[in-house]
């Protein structure tokens, strides 16, 4: 990674964000293996993270102090989630350049030349979404989340709004 980008994501505020980010997989990952058919997402901030789903605020509770010990412990492939925003983000920009790209060039104001180009389109975006996914999840190991949490700590968690979707807020520190 070069220095700049280094220096950047080691800003404290970025490295908290990240080191929250990663937190909230790791309890997501937690939630999930105990609650295994309930629909969960989460996003974080700098003070901590977000949990959506039905679930109960002791399990939130429990999952995220699991998950901060797995991950002191070195478990920090816990950090990385396959639904996280980042690989969604990475597979509709390569998808959309992608496809841009097959479409540009040539006799674009003939309706004809950009009809022929579309099969290439088509399969330029998919060879794009394919190598999305591991470009997604380096890009969350080296750049969005961080599975060293270091100091981090559970400062409390609060229950924001119940019904449909209930919301939880951890709050964190350190």
């Amino acid at each position: 990674m070069p220095n700049a980008l280094a220096n950047l994501l080691s800003q404290p505020l970025l490295m908290r964000i990240r080191r929250n980010h990663g937190l909230e997989h790791a309890t997501i990952h937690m939630l999930s293996a105990k609650y295994p058919r309930t629909p969960i997402a989460g996003r974080a901030d700098a003070n901590g993270f977000l949990i959506l789903g039905r679930l109960p605020t002791d399990a939130i509770a429990e999952s995220t102090e699991e998950a901060a010990a797995r991950l002191r412990a070195g478990e920090v492939h816990l950090a990385i989630h396959p639904n996280c925003g980042t690989n969604f983000l990475t597979a509709a920009v390569l998808a959309g350049l992608a496809c841009f790209a097959t479409l540009l060039g040539g006799r674009t104001d003939r309706a004809r030349d950009r009809l022929e180009r579309l099969p290439l389109a088509i399969l330029a975006t998919v060879l794009a979404l394919i190598i999305a996914q591991p470009i997604g999840f380096a890009a969350q190991r080296h750049v969005t989340t961080s599975g060293e949490i270091g100091s981090l700590r559970i400062r409390d968690i609060q229950q924001l709004r119940k019904g449909r979707t209930t919301v939880h807020r951890v709050h964190t520190q350190g």
